[in-house]
């Protein structure tokens, strides 16, 4: 399948996970170039840079904070050459992880670290990259939400209303930016990742991972693949007749456990 053939795709924290997954689909289904921000994992960016390599695509890391408005736009920059970005990519984004009754366990700067990167870096990008969406006559842009953002759930409330914000910021700008640009999300649930190695250890990553597969209706635990899938429908021609969606992809979390 080469839905991507010819693309420019621009992937904000795509140096791991969910964003290197979307930046090498995008490659293996035909992405003439891929661009990927990361802002510290520089090695992790060259090793997904060599995978998009391997399928095909150019391949362009570009360093940058998404909650700061200079680096969006140099970001966006790094596609002037293009002269277009068909599919962006709103994937980075941070977490703190504070139980939602402690509330004396988040401050004021918690809140306004998270919506600066998940809320207003989105935002930041869709604005300097805009005229290159434009450009493109069919610009797609996916904003990489969460199932916390729809029922209130997820490592703090904090992360949840920043992707609550997220979800409604993207009915705005589907409105605002059609019809030369749509807009959609993804609300996944849990991502297997190695995030969670990385903080918890393989033990206990394997209990949070069989406590997932026991506790959605799927039985099972999404991989940054799996999740991608979704992800790069909504940035391919496919739906192009979609615009303003927030697409819940958890696996049958929001559902509650199976009564049976």
């Amino acid at each position: 399948m080469k839905d991507f053939a010819g693309k420019i795709v621009l992937v904000t924290g795509g140096a791991t996970g969910l964003g290197a997954a979307i930046a090498v689909g995008a490659a293996q289904r035909g992405a003439s170039a891929v661009i990927i921000n990361c802002t510290k994992s520089l090695k992790e960016a060259e090793a997904t840079a060599q995978a998009v390599k391997a399928a095909g695509a150019e391949a362009l890391i570009v360093q940058g904070d998404v909650a700061e408005d200079a680096d969006c736009r140099r970001i966006a920059a790094a596609a002037e050459k293009f002269g277009r970005i068909d599919a962006l990519a709103n994937n980075a984004g941070i977490t703190r992880h504070v139980a939602h009754a402690n509330m004396d366990g988040l401050s004021k700067d918690d809140f306004l670290a998270l919506y600066a990167v998940n809320t207003v870096g989105p935002f930041q990008m869709v604005r300097a990259c805009r005229p290159l969406l434009e450009a493109s006559g069919r610009g797609a842009v996916l904003m990489t939400s969460s199932i916390a953002g729809v029922m209130g759930i997820g490592s703090s409330v904090a992360y949840a209303a920043s992707k609550g914000a997220l979800n409604t910021m993207t009915k705005s700008l589907a409105r605002a930016l059609a019809p030369r640009i749509r807009v959609n999300a993804i609300c996944p649930g849990f991502i297997d990742t190695r995030w969670f190695t990385d903080k918890f250890g393989d033990e206990k990553t394997e209990m949070i991972r069989q406590n997932v597969i026991k506790s959605v209706p799927l039985q099972v635990a999404s991989t940054p693949e799996d999740i991608a899938e979704s992800a790069l429908f909504f940035l391919s021609d496919a739906s192009r007749h979609i615009t303003g969606e927030t697409l819940i992809t958890d696996a049958g979390l929001h559902l509650g456990k199976s009564p049976g």
